[in-house]
């Protein structure tokens, strides 16, 4: 091979790698504009919780928080809850299917308890509604498929 083919060959490498990392760079971007912490039982209450991470902006420094629980006696849905302003604010299914749907609650039915909301509240699923104080147009990501279990990982023998 001669030394234009290799200087060739060594463009076409360095190329290729830099696509892959721009590639990379813009998903991790993406997202790392929030996610979800991994399920917590609370300690008197018989729910489970997980912490939802979120930027309000692409240049937010930190993370902001808000919280989905489950509740085992309310199988079919996850619950938002704002810890700022201590109210409840949608749900989505916990069976998605890869869709992506929500029931955002009106500002006048958000509440700090979900006894306090009447089913008829929530209004029908339709599409995921942006990041909580979102300065842009980014929508909320639905938490993992995983439900809470208490069971543990089988340990190999």
């Amino acid at each position: 091979m001669g030394t234009r083919a290799r200087i060739l060959s060594l463009v076409l490498v360095i190329s290729s790698m830099f696509g892959v990392f721009s590639a990379a760079t813009a998903g991790d971007a993406h997202a790392s504009r929030q996610y979800y912490g991994n399920w917590k039982q609370h300690s008197s209450k018989s729910y489970y919780y997980r912490t939802y991470y979120y930027k309000p902006s692409p240049t937010y420094s930190g993370y902001k928080h808000h919280y989905v629980i489950y509740h085992p006696s309310k199988p079919k849905y996850y619950y938002y809850y704002n810890s700022y302003n201590k109210t409840y604010w949608g749900r989505c299914p916990v069976k998605t299917e890869g869709k992506g749907e929500y029931s955002l609650l009106a500002e006048a039915d958000r509440k700090g308890s979900l006894e306090e909301i009447p089913e008829k509240a929530f209004p029908p699923m339709g599409k995921l509604p942006q990041l909580p104080e979102a300065t842009d147009d980014t929508t909320l990501d639905l938490p993992p498929d995983d439900l809470p279990t208490t069971e543990k990982i089988p340990e190999k023998n």
